[in-house]
Order: C-alpha cells, then sequence, then structure tokens
C-alpha cells in the first residue's frame, strides 16, 4: 500500500463539516488513488518558509518511510509580499526552501514530487489567467537541477477551467458561496482538482 503525504497549504488542507462547502483537493484526493493511504498534512496560511519554521515538515520526516511520496504544493502564500513572515522571493529562498522538502524526503528513501500552485479563478477577458508565474517556473527549474517529478497543477486546472468555462467553473470556487473568494475550493471543486491530479499522480506511481 502507496503512502502519499501532502505538505501544502489551504487550497490542500482537509476542513471540518462545519466549514462545508469550503474544502481542499487533499481531502477528496483518496477518493481517486488506487492502492494508496492519502495523509493530509496541509494547514492554511503556510508557505514554503513558514511551513518547516514551524517544524511541519520534520513532523512528516518522521513518519516517511521507503517507498513514500511526498507532495509538495506551495506557492500561493510564498508570494504574499505584504506578509514578509510568509514571503519568499521566487528564484532565491522560495527554490532552496523546495530543496529542503525534496533532500527531506530523500533522505528517508520516500519519494518528493512538487505541484506548482492550482489555479484560483482568474478569469478576465474571456480568458482564465495563470497566476504565481514565477513560482510555478522556479519549481519547475527546481525540479530539472534535483531530477524531482513535476505536475504542472496550475495548467492543468487552468486547461480543466477553460474546458468547462466560467459558468461552471465560478461553482468550484467560494466567490460562489461568498461572494469574493476566489482562491479557496467548495467541494465540488476541490473534489475535482484531486481527480484531475490523481490522473498525473497515477502515471508516477505505477511507473
Amino acid at each position: 500500500m502507496n503512502r502519499v503525504f501532502l505538505a501544502s497549504d489551504s487550497t490542500c488542507q482537509s476542513y471540518d463539516r462545519k466549514e462545508a462547502p469550503q474544502a481542499g483537493w487533499g481531502q477528496f484526493l483518496q477518493q481517486f488513488l488506487k492502492d494508496c493511504t492519502v495523509i493530509n498534512h496541509a494547514i492554511g496560511g503556510r508557505s514554503s518558509k513558514t511551513f518547516i519554521q514551524e517544524g511541519r515538515l520534520e513532523v512528516i520526516a518522521n513518519e516517511l518511510k521507503e517507498g513514500d511520496y511526498l507532495l509538495i504544493q506551495m506557492g500561493h502564500n510564498d508570494s504574499t509580499k505584504e506578509k514578509p513572515e510568509r514571503y519568499t522571493e521566487a528564484y532565491k529562498d522560495y527554490k532552496k526552501f523546495l530543496q529542503q522538502y525534496i533532500h527531506t524526503a530523500r533522505k528517508h528513501h520516500a519519494i518528493p514530487i512538487l505541484l506548482t500552485p492550482v489555479s484560483r479563478l482568474h478569469y478576465v477577458n474571456g480568458e482564465f489567467l495563470v497566476d504565481f508565474g514565477d513560482y510555478c517556473n522556479a519549481m519547475k527549474e527546481v525540479g530539472e537541477e534535483e531530477k524531482c517529478h513535476v505536475i504542472d497543477l496550475m495548467k492543468l486546472s487552468v486547461q480543466h477551467l477553460t474546458k468547462v468555462g466560467i459558468q461552471e467553473a465560478t461553482t468550484y470556487y467560494m466567490v460562489d458561496i461568498n461572494g469574493t473568494d476566489h482562491t479557496h475550493f467548495t467541494e465540488k471543486g476541490a473534489k475535482q482538482m484531486a481527480k484531475i491530479l490523481s490522473s498525473s499522480l497515477q502515471l508516477i506511481i505505477e511507473a
């Protein structure tokens, strides 16, 4: 039985029923992965830096065993310059922190997989826009430098939103509920993002 650990932020975290319909894709990933156990350590408001500083990567490291997978989706909170405690510069410390996740996984003979940030609902002039461009690119650079798997979840999610169109896409995000939140998912959206990710992830696991 493969074990899949998740290190990420509020777009991935599991939410209590009282917080429904807000949800993270991590709480639905289990449904789409064959012969896997998903262990979700994602928590809101964390960047690649603060997740490590708070000892959360160390907690995962203490659980990791040979053959486990560590999925790392960071970037949403890394980009918030107005919150310097979270902020990382894309091509400098962000890359260094991502390397720490990779090296930690490999130290325990686990397999790291980088995930570019999942799409926000950013729709302008009939087109879904890609956010966090520097962070996506920096993560791909780390993937090449470290010979680490990278799943371009930003690209996959934007492609899916484009396919279904803005009316359907809006139902994926909490803006459909509260009129303001274009980042966090409804249960419907979180489940769809988990499904999108699982297809690429399953190919890596089965390779």
